[in-house]
């Protein structure tokens, strides 16, 4: 039966998963996930982690930050005094407000904290610098 390697067009079912068990995504009632093995279209490990496995093969592989989102970046984070947002904002811990910069790229940060004088906010991924486990089950491989 064939494996899966690089070029490979391929289907795959997975939840991910932090240490603590707690689930943060899952395809499972939803569509597989598709993608070619080496297009960088999907986090690194999980390509990793797939080639070599044959359809309806299941597997758990562990994914470190330098494979998935990389690792929490400090100079993504950005205190800001709250006079610099408009005044009807709603500022809450949780919030993620989106940025437009002058170049046109949009950027998303999270509200991490707010005080009477500041807000501080988090552009790094949700995800960044932490530990996944996948645990996923290829269904299909379609060469290109």
């Amino acid at each position: 039966m064939a494996q899966a390697k690089k070029g490979d067009t391929v289907k795959i079912h997975y939840t991910g998963k932090l240490n603590d068990g707690s689930v943060f995504d899952s395809s499972l009632n939803r569509e597989p996930l598709e993608f070619t093995i080496g297009e960088g279209k999907i986090i690194p490990g999980i390509e990793q982690g797939v080639i070599g496995m044959i359809p309806g093969e299941s597997k758990t592989i562990n994914v470190l930050p330098d494979q998935a989102y990389g690792p929490h970046r400090p100079e993504l984070v950005a205190t800001i005094e709250k006079k610099e947002f408009p005044e009807n904002m709603l500022l809450q811990e949780g919030k993620i407000l989106q940025f437009s910069q002058p170049a046109g790229q949009v950027f998303r940060a999270k509200i991490t904290r707010v005080t009477e004088t500041d807000v501080t906010l988090d552009a790094n991924h949700p995800l960044a610098g932490k530990d996944l486990i996948f645990d996923i089950e290829l269904l299909e491989i379609s060469g290109k």
